[in-house]
């Protein structure tokens, strides 16, 4: 496992000059430099350390960054060099440019329907800039000029180039230009651009980091800003479905991440129908991010521990009929069973019931009491606190994200009140998007205290617009000035982000308004 994390677009020379020092350091006898070496060299420290080599070290910091030898990172590193995603246009960018960077998906917080009726006004005002721009014409889905430049210059259908030199076939599973294109010009030129040997597993890493984003994460679009700002293709599973006829690996971490956040599971079905889950061949990209990224059966669990903890029993129910590990403790010790009695609800409990799910590890005092919690149940509240207070204790001392989780779903003022009436800072900053963060995931109730930032639950039911909920929040004595560490915002500001999205959060505002300012 990892000890260190790779900066964006790492540099060779610096990760030399890394293994240097720690040579030094520990020719030297630096304590912390040894133990680093105790660690992570085959063996341990070596008994004469005053011998010790550059390419030991080169070993150590290439195994602290989660490499198996400093052959493979330097090889992470070309692959960096040569698939890096650039977000930052070119300063002598075209019209067409402009156009495919405004037109297309960047995953960045710039995504969103304003960025592309900027690109549908460029195109009306130069409705010529996709004559002579393969890229510009795929992000515009005219077939008709990409067959014409492709037909004179094949190679043009595996060319790098635009704002962010991608290949023509990204920009069209980028573009979020027309949500009613037709789907007979978006599959004409996904076949067009494959017939001419356009590869299906095309795909570039992020700002230069880890996160590998291929073609068919772009068909299958969406992620953490959801689906407003950064929608699925409009013909997602047609063009996804035609990219993995063509060979594409439907092991896509990208696509699984993304996706992951809404109960729909139409990726999913369609990534399975093509092999996902079943062990196959590794494509290019899991051959080239081997170091980094876990198998395929791990990502299939952190799919289901996922769907367990936000309640989506249809997923599974999906994941388990494709044999997905059901009865293994995660990291934690928790079975997903003894998840979903959590806080998985009784839809998810049943499902991983009907499949076979056991509970073999002893109850938790803390468990149960949050999971009594999460039932809405004060009376088993009352007598788990009085059995057990060192379980009320540790909830306390290690739930920082409970009311957080607790506000993104609706129906559950009652568990938000049990858990301020438990002793939880209603004013807490925490994650809403997992109830347990990494701390918790390896040690356990009660080790992850501390203030780390985050956004507290009245930001939560503020944005999802819970008026409910956000009454509630306040007579708890929720702080409506408290400012998020994520964007500085108090809770108006994030309900204000929500509207200005074309949500309906009249009815919070009100509430907020005579409170604070944004």
């Amino acid at each position: 496992m990892p000890t260190k994390h790779l900066p964006d677009r790492p540099q060779l020379d610096h990760l030399r000059n890394q293994a240097k020092s720690l040579q030094r350091a520990v020719r030297g006898g630096d304590t912390e430099a040894n133990q680093r070496v105790e660690d992570c060299y085959p063996g341990g420290l070596p008994a004469d350390h005053t011998g010790f080599g550059l390419s030991e070290a080169q070993l150590v910091v290439a195994r602290e960054y989660g490499f198996s030898s400093w052959t493979r990172l330097k090889r992470y590193l070309q692959t960096v060099a040569d698939f890096s995603w650039e977000l930052t246009p070119r300063a002598d960018g075209t019209p067409a440019d402009e156009f495919c960077r405004l037109a297309c998906l960047t995953y960045s917080h710039e995504d969103g329907p304003d960025r592309w009726g900027q690109a549908r006004a460029i195109l009306a005002e130069q409705p010529g800039l996709t004559a002579d721009h393969v890229w510009a014409a795929a992000a515009a889905a005219d077939l008709t000029a990409v067959q014409r430049l492709i037909e004179a210059e094949p190679a043009l259908a595996g060319r790098r180039g635009g704002p962010h030199r991608w290949t023509p076939m990204f920009y069209l599973a980028y573009s979020r230009l027309d949500p009613e294109v037709p789907a007979d010009r978006v599959l004409g030129i996904a076949r067009l651009l494959r017939d001419h040997g356009a590869d299906p597993n095309e795909g570039y890493l992020w700002n230069g980091g880890p996160y590998a984003f291929t073609v068919l994460t772009g068909a299958f679009g969406e992620g953490e800003q959801g689906p407003t700002r950064q929608p699925r293709h409009p013909h997602s599973l047609q063009l996804a479905r035609l990219l993995l006829e063509a060979g594409a690996d439907p092991v896509d971490d990208q696509t699984l991440y993304n996706r992951m956040f809404r109960p729909d599971d139409d990726h999913l079905q369609l990534l399975f129908e093509y092999g996902l889950g079943r062990g196959d061949q590794p494509g290019p990209w899991r051959e080239r991010m081997t170091d980094l990224h876990a198998d395929p059966a791990t990502k299939l669990r952190v799919q289901l521990r996922w769907a367990i903890e936000h309640g989506f029993a249809d997923r599974v129910r999906l994941l388990a009929g494709h044999a997905v590990d059901v009865q293994s403790p995660y990291e934690d010790g928790r079975t997903p069973l003894a998840i979903a009695e959590l806080y998985g609800g009784p839809a998810v409990i049943e499902a991983l019931r009907e499949a076979g799910a056991e509970r073999p590890v002893p109850d938790n005092p803390a468990d149960a009491l949050v999971a009594a919690v999460f039932r809405a149940d004060p009376a088993a509240v009352q007598t788990l606190v009085r059995d057990h207070p060192d379980a009320a204790e540790a909830v306390r001392r290690g739930g920082r994200n409970l009311l957080p989780w607790a506000a993104a779903a609706s129906g559950r003022e009652e568990t938000i009140r049990l858990l301020v009436e438990l002793g939880l800072d209603v004013n807490a900053l925490g994650r809403s998007d997992v109830p347990v963060d990494g701390g918790w995931i390896e040690t356990g109730w009660g080790q992850a205290g501390g203030e780390r930032g985050g956004h507290t639950a009245l930001h939560e039911a503020a944005y999802r617009g819970d008026a409910g909920l956000v009454r509630t929040l306040l007579d708890l004595g929720a702080d409506a000035g408290r400012h998020d560490t994520d964007h500085d915002a108090t809770p108006l500001g994030w309900a204000q982000y929500a509207e200005q999205q074309g949500e309906d959060r009249e009815a919070v505002i009100e509430l907020l308004r005579p409170l604070t300012t944004a």
